[in-house]
């Protein structure tokens, strides 16, 4: 019985096969991940054309034609994986990074920022949300696209906005006989310029906006983490970003902040450190994403360990704060059904890395299963990419990656991606 039952099995499968339009390729997996949420399939054929999946089959089916087949049955495949928070200019934080920043060139920077994506795309993320920078990733992101550079799909977010001597202001920590050469077109203060900074970041191409509406660790200034924006500014930001069909990411940490960017219809929350039951309910009220962040501790214990001054007393205060709360506000969260998107705000933590935060999710409530939801249909849908990607599916672009072993028993897993495909090019793997 079991042998016919295979048979039928197989003949189904071809027939499909048959009746698909040409591919450039076939994938066999031995277990495949296909919709993250849903249970996995076992023993499937993914077929390719273009660099998009146009057929999913059960079972491994030798492919009619000429098509080559890339054998990954020995592992778990999956959709290829989305950090919805990163920072490609760099990876150099603290006393380090404020260096590179009075030192070195654009044009440097600029190379710095594709070999951080460079990093990101052979770690499995095929699509990232690059939340601010001075412009490089803008460059990057068109490059990409055009096929000049290897590296993940980027949504951009231009510079971050945020009020004048807040978390975004690039001022901080200098000496005022810098401040002038430091940029200051992405700071507000009320509601009118607050409108007209969305719309300068708009006219340089962002794809979503990004603001602070709360104080930051990595900011050089003894300031706190609550509240740094009033809700007619915030509501301004949003107000204008919505008129142009953007989503708005807003850092917050303390409670207060939280609270004003969700009333002002916020898509996503960044960090959300001092969650409360007000920001909770918001966050059930509105439908915004949680992006927690839980690896930038990784980054800052390793600078740490190297280097005991590596961040100056006002900025190492509030990193050992961040440190021993992480985790806390998403421990509040899965519980109540708060919709989270994975993002790890990896140039605070090491690019590359940027599946570490899987273990941490886990290690804070989420199951591997919503961890990896939340990597690939939640970051998909957060950032307006829900058609194109998060899932392998006929008609979405083929963005792909494999692991030996099982993810669903062993996150930590994800940490060792062997094979990777994004929109239908190989860039790591048989």
């Amino acid at each position: 019985m079991k042998t016919l039952a295979l048979a039928a099995a197989m003949l189904v499968a071809g027939t499909a096969l048959a009746q698909a339009p040409a591919v450039d390729r076939y994938i066999h997996a031995g277990r495949l991940i296909d919709r993250p949420g849903h249970a996995p399939r076992g023993a499937s054929t993914i077929a390719v054309k273009d660099g998009k999946i146009v057929g999913v089959y059960e079972g491994h089916v030798t492919p009619l034609g000429e098509a080559p087949v890339i054998d990954l049955r020995d592992r778990t495949v999956l959709p290829g994986l989305i950090d919805s928070h990163v920072h490609l200019s760099s990876d150099r934080a603290g006393q380090e990074g404020l260096l590179a920043e009075l030192t070195e060139s654009d044009q440097l920077g600029a190379y710095e920022t594709l070999w951080n994506a460079r990093k990101t795309l052979m770690a499995g993320f095929t699509t990232v949300r690059n939340l601010g920078d001075e412009g490089a990733t803008l460059a990057l992101r068109e490059a990409i696209a055009r096929g000049w550079a290897d590296g993940p799909r980027i949504v951009d977010a231009g510079r971050s906005i945020s009020t004048t001597s807040g978390h975004m202001d690039a001022r901080l920590g200098l000496d005022e006989h810098l401040h002038a050469i430091v940029g200051t077109e992405n700071l507000c203060d009320g509601p009118e310029e607050c409108r007209k900074a969305v719309r300068r970041q708009i006219g340089r191409g962002a794809d979503v906006i990004k603001i602070a509406t709360t104080g930051g660790v990595n900011s050089r200034i003894g300031a706190g983490l609550d509240k740094q924006m009033f809700d007619d500014e915030a509501r301004a930001i949003v107000e204008t970003a919505h008129l142009y069909g953007k989503k708005v990411a807003v850092h917050a940490h303390g409670a207060d902040g939280i609270a004003v960017a969700l009333r002002a219809g916020a898509d996503s929350i960044e960090h959300g450190t001092l969650m409360d039951e007000e920001s909770i309910a918001l966050f059930k009220k509105t439908g915004a994403y949680y992006v927690p962040t839980l690896s930038t501790v990784n980054g800052y214990l390793e600078r740490i360990a190297k280097d005991p001054n590596a961040y100056p007393p006002a900025v190492r205060a509030k990193i050992d704060w961040r440190i021993g709360i992480t985790g806390k506000a998403l421990e509040k969260a899965v519980p109540a059904g708060v919709k989270i998107a994975f993002g790890t705000d990896a140039g605070v933590s090491k690019h590359g890395r940027n599946a570490d935060e899987f273990e941490l999710l886990v290690k804070h409530g989420m199951t591997p299963m919503q961890a990896i939801a939340a990597a690939t249909v939640n970051a998909a849908d957060l950032l307006g990419l829900a058609k194109e990607v998060g899932s392998i599916e006929p008609g979405k672009s083929a963005d792909i990656i494999a692991v030996s072993g099982d993810p669903l028993a062993d996150v930590k897993l994800l940490k060792s991606v062997g094979f990777v495909m994004r929109a239908g090019v190989v860039h790591k793997g048989p």
